[in-house]
């Protein structure tokens, strides 16, 4: 048996990846494009798994996707690529637009093509997944409650608009065609391999260097954190057991200010890795400019998947928290291949660093 999985080598596909194999025989096809953090190093642990077929190739190619899943059978394809910073998104909103509407458009094409010749019993069987995120819900206020599935969608950024609009493509080719599909819609992921232009690797690895610590604004916007091998067991006890056309939100119950985040992280460093001069990490918090249109709260829901799948987090932020800045601590090798020249360019234009 086969899964399909795109975006295979960025931060929550990789984990994904690692954790499928690791309780698992399956085979996992995997196509990245390699865009800036798709990043083959996340995945060098399965580079001599026979269980584990990389492809570099775009969702959006039709003729690829189509000869790969025709030679490959998968039994499933979950489609974790994305392009996924606001920030980034802010600046080029075109490239989101291109990846997470157009390109989820063509997957399903493509995906529904394949599904619709199945044999009878692969075809009932066969599973589309499709991974999103919380910010296609808007913002909430401090009194609001959390995100549930039947939120209406209210996106704020360029970002979050190409999500909401991949997830109405999804249920779309479901009510429509019949596409047997699965959405989940996660909070704040945080982890190893993860690309550091998030605030948690951003600001771990700024600390060891001796850099500023940039918080946007007032350090006081909301996010719920989970962990990211929390949410890769999630993902799939969703396409184990999912109801077919269902959303599934899937957070940590783990609600944090971007301040907290930061003293918190500069708390386990103070411990771990000292500095040399004995001061503390959080004395080179600084604070910049906010971004524009920042949402202010986000929270997630996962009651329903607690509930009907039997999912909940194995982490709380401390102990996630504890195993990301270890495991940055354990791979300096890695670090250093992902902060390339681009990247230190990227983080001067938008922090002033």
């Amino acid at each position: 048996m086969t899964i399909f999985v795109t975006g295979c080598a960025g931060f929550i596909g990789s984990n994904f990846a690692h954790t499928w194999l690791s309780s698992s025989d399956e085979c996992v096809v995997n196509l990245d494009k390699l865009t800036y953090a798709g990043n083959l190093a996340n995945l060098d642990a399965l580079k001599d798994d026979p269980r584990h077929v990389f492809v570099q190739g775009d969702i959006g190619d039709h003729a690829l996707v189509s000869k790969l899943l025709a030679e490959r059978k998968p039994r499933a394809v979950l489609n974790f690529a994305a392009e996924s910073h606001v920030d980034r998104s802010i600046h080029g909103p075109g490239d989101f637009i291109e990846t997470n509407v157009v390109g989820t458009f063509n997957l399903l094409e493509s995906v529904r093509a394949y599904w619709q010749d199945l044999p009878a019993a692969e075809k009932e069987a066969f599973r589309f997944l499709h991974v999103s995120t919380d910010e296609v819900y808007g913002t909430l206020l401090p009194t609001d409650p959390p995100f549930a599935e039947t939120k209406a969608f209210e996106p704020n950024s360029p970002y979050s608009a190409s999500k909401a609009a991949s997830d109405h493509l999804v249920r779309a080719w479901h009510h429509t065609y019949g596409l047997p599909v699965l959405t989940t819609n996660c909070s704040n992921n945080y982890g190893p391999y993860h690309f550091p232009e998030k605030l948690i690797p951003l600001v771990l690895l700024n600390a060891l260097a001796g850099k500023p610590l940039p918080i946007y604004g007032d350090g006081q916007q909301v996010r719920d954190w989970l962990y990211v091998e929390d949410h890769c067991r999630a993902i799939a006890r969703v396409l184990e057991a999912g109801k077919v056309g269902e959303t599934y939100n899937i957070g940590g119950w783990n609600e944090k200010t971007n301040l907290e985040v930061v003293h918190t992280l500069c708390a386990v460093l103070d411990e771990l890795q000292p500095r040399a001069d004995c001061k503390r990490y959080a004395e080179q918090i600084t604070y910049v400019k906010d971004r524009p249109g920042h949402d202010r709260r986000y929270a997630i829901d996962a009651r329903k998947i607690e509930r009907d799948l039997g999912w909940k987090p194995k982490e709380t932020f401390e102990t996630g928290i504890r195993k990301t800045v270890q495991w940055y601590l354990a791979n300096q090798v890695w670090v250093e291949g992902v902060t390339s020249g681009v990247y230190r360019q990227w983080v001067g234009k938008q922090y002033g660093a």
